[in-house]
């Protein structure tokens, strides 16, 4: 059995759309289950997944409450609550193709070693554009994914995107769950537990796989588009690296010396950028740098809000 769970908060907008585009997949009730972990909403989310539940009985559908703060938390209810074989994460903006579960599940069989897994993510953008400041170095901070159309491993420096990607959920007994001090809580940019539970993946030497064929479009809203949420994800970048870092000085120190060869690289990209005529571009990459590293250095408590 397949457990797709979709951790939400203030996202009435996309939800039902979201959870409608699994219904439509057309797959055996026996073979999946979605699990909605509303993570404190406050607006018309509990409308709109009613509406959903009246609107496809059928769907093996279950809605849960996790009262604790933060992205991480309503991850880990979700395995909790699970019963599948395999936990799939998808963003509550998210929109699943109308043959995602059929070719996760032939994929699974076709590669019964794989632990994890990332699929391909388009962005979506409702200004119907993408920014002009984007650069192929800036295209994750979309939670944008595309290796291509053949399947393959992810290696290196590499790994899924959070909003299409998926676990065994054994693995979960190995390398425990998702870090609670990492990740979006409320309103903030803070991250680093995907990072950091693909890591702990990468140390056992566990398969992670890149599906190209289990897709979906990913919506980004115009406030998404602007300079200003490029500085509030860059920052939280690297409060997210400070805090995995903070227990450990050498670990710390390593991450300050890593950013100091990406700021060469950032500069180098940069003047690249400015020559070829696009500005707006060299622009964005010195201001995410910058950020991160301020984020990186500073020793403040990252607000919720």
């Amino acid at each position: 059995m397949i457990s797709i769970i979709i951790c939400t908060y203030n996202r009435d907008a996309y939800i039902y759309k979201t959870l409608e585009c699994i219904a439509k997949n057309g797959f055996a009730t026996d073979e999946y289950e979605v699990l909605l972990i509303d993570n404190n909403c406050t607006d018309n989310t509990v409308a709109e997944c009613q509406r959903f539940q009246a609107n496809y009985p059928n769907v093996p559908y279950s809605y849960y409450k996790e009262t604790n703060q933060g992205l991480s938390f309503a991850r880990n209810r979700g395995i909790q609550e699970s019963h599948g074989d395999y936990c799939v994460f998808l963003d509550d903006d998210a929109y699943v193709q109308p043959d995602y579960l059929k070719n996760l599940k032939r994929n699974l069989i076709q590669f019964p070693e794989t632990v994890a897994f990332g699929g391909k993510i388009t962005p979506l953008y409702e200004t119907g554009f993408e920014p002009e400041w984007i650069s192929p170095r800036l295209v994750p901070i979309m939670s944008a994914l595309d290796k291509g159309t053949v399947i393959e491993e992810f290696t290196g420096k590499s790994y899924p995107i959070g909003a299409n990607m998926g676990f065994k959920k054994e693995c979960f007994n190995t390398i425990g769950l998702f870090n609670t001090a990492l990740g979006r809580t409320k309103k903030n940019m803070l991250g680093g537990e995907e990072k950091d539970i693909f890591d702990r993946l990468n140390h056992l030497n566990m398969k992670i796989l890149y599906f190209p064929n289990v897709a979906v479009q990913h919506v980004i809203p115009k406030s998404r588009t602007t300079l200003d949420f490029l500085r509030r994800v860059a920052y939280g970048i690297g409060v997210s690296e400070q805090i995995r870092c903070s227990k450990c000085f050498a670990k710390h120190a390593a991450a300050i010396l890593k950013e100091c060869w990406k700021w060469l690289g950032s500069f180098a990209l940069a003047l690249f950028y400015f020559c070829k005529g696009t500005p707006a571009k060299s622009k964005a990459l010195l201001i995410f740098r910058w950020n991160v590293t301020k984020g990186l250095l500073t020793r403040k408590k990252y607000s919720d809000d």
